[in-house]
């Protein structure tokens, strides 16, 4: 599959060479891509070409969003046309100008997967992997145990297209939410996050949901 993957923070540059890594075609995405090479410590992705978002996306049977959310549709909107493609959002709304912890920029009513499907009515959206740090997004066996993740979107199609890329990744309790507005509920999950993090010293963990037997 080729596999767009737009942003070059540490998420990007998780879920980029794993993919690669897992046999697909990958391109990552960025705004300019001499400026992204001279940053300090940037490093050469292996198997995984840096380019601008619109070369990523050209021909693309996923892109993922993995760049900062509060930048998403300004970000998308340099990624040339997006039509028909199926577009995995990884990322949150989440807004530091108050500094940390972090509030949500949009919440209760609406959903920046919302607002994205909305900004780009012809592109499957799909919400999924906001709700656990890069690394185990990438390699859930890192945890001692499975535990879940979500997927949220309007289109049955794209979702299993992403469902089994999640399975590819590890990923063995894949529960679906419904429509591109139960997205709102695992996007106001970050707040508890952020605390959990802070009590526990540490990113490495997830939600498991236990169902009855």
């Amino acid at each position: 599959m080729q596999v767009a993957v737009l942003g070059t923070g540490s998420v990007g540059r998780a879920i980029a060479p794993r993919l690669a890594e897992l046999g697909h075609a990958v391109r990552l995405g960025t705004r300019d891509p001499t400026a992204t090479r001279a940053r300090d410590g940037w490093t050469e992705l292996p198997s995984v070409a840096l380019v601008t978002f619109a070369e990523a996306t050209a021909g693309a049977d996923l892109v993922v969003h993995a760049g900062n959310g509060l930048a998403a549709l300004d970000l998308l909107g340099q990624a040339g046309d997006l039509a028909g493609t199926v577009l995995l959002d990884i990322s949150n709304p989440l807004d530091f100008s108050a500094g940390f912890p972090p509030t949500l920029a949009v919440k209760d009513t609406d959903s920046l997967a919302e607002q994205l499907q909305r900004a780009f009515p012809d592109t499957r959206v799909v919400k999924s992997l906001n709700t656990l740090t890069a690394e185990l997004m990438v390699h859930p066996d890192r945890l001692p145990e499975p535990t879940t993740v979500f997927v949220s979107g309007d289109d049955a199609d794209a979702k299993r297209l992403v469902t089994g890329l999640l399975t590819e990744l590890g990923h063995r309790d894949v529960i679906d939410l419904g429509g591109i507005e139960t997205a709102r509920g695992t996007e106001m999950w970050l707040p508890l996050w952020l605390r959990l993090m802070g009590a526990l010293g540490t990113a490495e963990f997830n939600l498991k949901v236990v169902r009855p037997t």
